[in-house]
């Protein structure tokens, strides 16, 4: 537990108000803001770590401005630059953003409610299948990002800005890839565009372990890293099709656990990473590879029981969803 004395400490009270007064968005960003701030004023190595740990993950592209500030100021002010950003973004929902559902449609939710509804969705072959789908090609993301920055700096010598580019790079090649697979889902199809973006990964993470058993350049590391990220931005909209296009009446709830899955299993593969030490390349190359590997085995799951309500629309532009209440 932290030392109430510690300057920024009494921020952690703070949050917890935030998360019984106001809803799910405002509390991200209020935390995000609390979190950078106290970040920022940490005495020791301790309260940076249970800060960064509440903090998660910055924006993707974070590294590329990130590594130009490290030239004209500390750690500390790059938190202090974090937060006054999404100080910014939050005042922006504040005052910019509302909610869209008519007050008579909305439903009340609670813990029960969502246990009940995860029993369900999870109760469903096809659902269960996107669901491990998505959370072990996330497990490769995620190992990525917990692996890249001291291999690529570490192993191979890459300044900060190098890096930056490297990060920008893969950065690009996900958004890229996960808008090019959003309208692949729909003008072409599901499984296929699924199937792509399996391959993608698969030849990334094998690209990965080849660079750490055969000593290869940072070039094959960079373009695998490349591959693979793009191959999990890929196989983003085809998954959640397929997840979601049985449950328009809970898509909120189908959508929020999608997204715990990828966090979840994200969080438990990272550290495998560290391993064999911070700049060993062998177990980002391994983590991955058996990563994408039980993703591909997950998608057998989904290929005995597809619906052909699927094959081809993206369950969002269906009659049956406009207006629908979600939860």
């Amino acid at each position: 537990m932290l030392d109430q004395s510690v300057p920024g400490s009494r921020l952690l009270p703070t949050l917890l108000l935030l998360l019984t007064v106001f809803g799910p968005l405002y509390a991200g960003v209020a935390a995000y803001v609390a979190t950078s701030l106290l970040c920022a004023l940490s005495p020791g190595i301790e309260t940076l770590v249970a800060a960064r740990l509440v903090q998660g993950l910055a924006a993707v592209i974070g590294p590329l401005l990130g590594g130009q500030l490290a030239r004209a100021t500390d750690w500390r002010g790059l938190f202090a630059f974090l937060a006054a950003i999404d100080a910014a973004i939050l005042a922006l929902i504040a005052f910019g953003y509302r909610e869209t559902l008519p007050p008579h449609r909305r439903t009340t939710g609670g813990f029960a409610q969502t246990g009940r509804d995860f029993r369900r969705l999870l109760s469903d072959r096809v659902f269960a299948g996107a669901v491990l789908l998505q959370g072990f090609v996330n497990a490769a993301l995620f190992a990525y990002l917990a692996g890249a920055t001291y291999v690529l700096q570490g192993s191979y010598g890459l300044t900060p800005q190098q890096y930056a580019l490297a990060f920008g790079l893969n950065s690009a090649g996900f958004m890229v890839f996960g808008y090019l697979a959003g309208h692949g889902s729909e003008r072409w199809s599901v499984t296929g565009t699924l199937a792509a973006g399996l391959a993608m990964c698969a030849l990334g993470a094998l690209g990965l372990l080849a660079a750490a058993l055969l000593a290869l350049p940072p070039a094959v590391v960079i373009v695998s890293l490349l591959v693979m990220v793009s191959g999990v931005a890929a196989t983003t909209p085809p998954a959640t099709t397929l997840a979601l296009a049985g449950y328009p009446h809970m898509a909120g709830t189908a959508s929020s656990l999608l997204g715990m899955a990828r966090f979840a299993f994200g969080g438990l593969a990272a550290p495998f990473v560290g391993l064999a030490g911070a700049a060993s390349m062998l177990p980002l190359g391994i983590v991955t590879v058996v990563s994408v590997a039980l993703a591909v085995a997950a998608c057998a799951v989904l290929a005995p029981r597809r619906r052909a309500r699927t094959a081809r629309a993206h369950p969002l532009d269906a009659p049956e969803f406009a207006g629908a209440p979600t939860r």
